[in-house]
């Protein structure tokens, strides 16, 4: 059976049903089912997508109504297939544990469309409204991490390091002490943190690492994604891919430089400054003096390597590796016009990032815009750091 290189943005949101019912409330009300699908397809060429909102009753209907269309089918291997990009159905729930500091979020993923209609029975029972995106459940981490597995599931936690409901950013200092470490599938690492980054926490050395884009509007789809080597796009593919069976794996991990990250730096609420990158905020604002800090995923990467007692980040040999890749959105002077035209040239966003001929590029979108995506592809476009809600900005290629 032949390989093949398959691009993966495994969390995205619906904004709303195709009738307008609310899914997401801060999403994009364009992010319908039918129009995730068709942006991937058609302008992002990401062929494997994680609908993370799959559990809404609402949602559900638009699948039934596309199924029952002709307009897309079920896969074989798990997922629902439109064109040549398969939809993973998957949920993000909210847990706030007994004696945990906050909540996190996970990402639950059922194999089938019947799996997934019938988790979603199950949450109505301990969940307030299941037609909502990313809502609280009342059963521990344990208790949810036991059903998505007798369901044949994939449970992976999201965003892990993020200030705000997630499992190591606000809830707990340690993995172990909400959830079990052998129903854990893979680890989102989020839009502030990288590969090296997370080898400083040493519970995490097991676990293959995501990067997703968490996207909350079309154009955002793809912002991070992984490289996976797979037989085709499904759920049961992927599964070998995490645990690197038959000669399936994840290849790359391609994500933001961390410093792009909304929540890469701590940011004081008072004063609204990001500290300096060689000042820690742990305790206090360095400007005003203020407590009320956001922290950021870097210093909150800090707190935890000291309280494990790590001295150095460790990357296991058989880590993929981590690729800064800047979305074409991000960079200076490409504008919408100029995306249209480069799409209309060669194809999709994958297509330009990864495969368009420099010079081809250069030649249709200008010099500078080539400087760009050939700077992209080095990993060497200037970033200056995000931070308290606000993301960093690509400034220039070297």
């Amino acid at each position: 059976m032949t390989l093949q290189q398959i691009f993966a943005d495994l969390h995205l949101h619906i904004g709303r049903t195709s009738a307008g019912e609310p899914v997401k409330i801060s999403a994009s009300n364009q992010l319908t089912f039918q129009a995730i699908a068709h942006e991937a397809a058609v302008r992002k060429g990401i062929s494997l997508l994680g609908v993370i909102d799959a559990h809404a009753p609402g949602v559900q209907r638009d699948i039934a109504a596309l199924l029952e269309s002709g307009e897309m089918s079920e896969v074989q291997g798990g997922g629902i297939r439109y064109r040549n990009t398969t939809i993973l159905l998957g949920s993000e729930i909210e847990v706030y544990d007994d004696g945990a500091r906050g909540p996190a979020h996970y990402l639950c993923y059922l194999p089938g469309f019947a799996d997934m209609q019938s988790f979603t029975k199950w949450m109505a029972r301990y969940m307030r409204n299941v037609n909502l995106s990313s809502q609280r459940i009342y059963v521990s981490g344990r208790d949810l991490q036991a059903e998505v597995k007798a369901r044949g599931g994939l449970f992976i936690p999201a965003h892990i390091f993020t200030p705000h409901k997630s499992l190591l950013g606000s809830s707990t200092d340690r993995i172990a002490e909400v959830l079990d470490l052998e129903l854990i599938d893979a680890v989102e690492l989020g839009l502030s943190a990288d590969s090296r980054m997370a080898g400083w926490i040493e519970e995490l050395d097991a676990y293959p690492f995501l990067t997703n884009s968490d996207a909350h509007s079309l154009s955002r789809i793809g912002r991070e994604y992984n490289e996976l080597l797979l037989a085709e796009a499904s759920f049961s593919e992927l599964r070998l891919a995490l645990t690197h069976q038959q000669g399936r794996s994840i290849e790359a991990n391609y994500g933001l430089n961390p410093r792009l990250g909304k929540y890469h730096r701590t940011w004081c609420k008072a004063c609204g400054i990001v500290p300096a990158e060689d000042t820690i905020a742990l305790d206090g604002c360095p400007q005003c003096g203020g407590r009320k800090l956001v922290r950021g995923v870097m210093d909150r990467i800090e707190q935890l390597a000291r309280l494990s007692g790590r001295q150095e980040a460790y990357v296991p040999e058989n880590r993929p590796p981590y690729r800064y890749q800047v979305p074409l959105e991000f960079m200076p002077g490409i504008g919408p016009v100029m995306l249209e035209k480069l799409l209309g040239r060669f194809g999709t966003e994958m297509d330009i990032l990864h495969h368009a001929d420099l010079d081809e590029l250069s030649a249709a979108a200008g010099k500078s815009a080539g400087a760009l995506v050939a700077a992209a592809r080095r990993g060497e476009l200037h970033v200056s750091s995000g931070g308290g809600g606000r993301y960093g900005k690509v400034t220039e290629g070297r």
